[in-house]
């Protein structure tokens, strides 16, 4: 079983940058495609982004409130994915979680492959 570990959220200014990463241990997740999600209180989780596996080219997507201003990128050496966040928003403050991605643009609750993580919290001031 994989365990995630989110990190690198704060409190920021609006305009700022942030970047995340999610670690994984247990197994590797290279192979995997992997997602970022937010989760506001009292409102769904909703994705963010995602990144295929390298052999399937590490394709991205994003959704269009995030188009442009967030990356999202893997190191497979380290286990690890991370997601650039510049020109942060107020309305992007939530708490932001990382974990295996059944679908590239798709997404519920139940279509990802582990466990979720505690997150990380990312507070944006206007």
């Amino acid at each position: 079983q994989v365990q995630l570990v989110e990190r690198g959220g704060g409190l920021v200014q609006a305009g700022g940058s942030l970047r995340l990463s999610c670690a994984a241990s247990g197994s590797s997740i290279s192979t995997y495609r992997i997602g970022w999600y937010r989760q506001v209180p009292g409102k769904q989780r909703e994705l963010v982004a995602t990144i295929g596996s390298r052999a399937s080219g590490g394709s991205t997507y994003y959704v269009d409130s995030v188009k442009g201003r967030f990356t999202i990128s893997r190191d497979n050496a380290k286990d690890t994915v991370y997601l650039r966040m510049n020109s942060l928003k107020p309305n992007d403050t939530a708490v932001y979680y990382c974990n295996g991605a059944k679908y590239q643009r798709y997404f519920s609750d139940f279509d990802v492959f582990w466990d979720w993580g505690q997150g990380t919290q990312v507070t944006v001031s206007s």
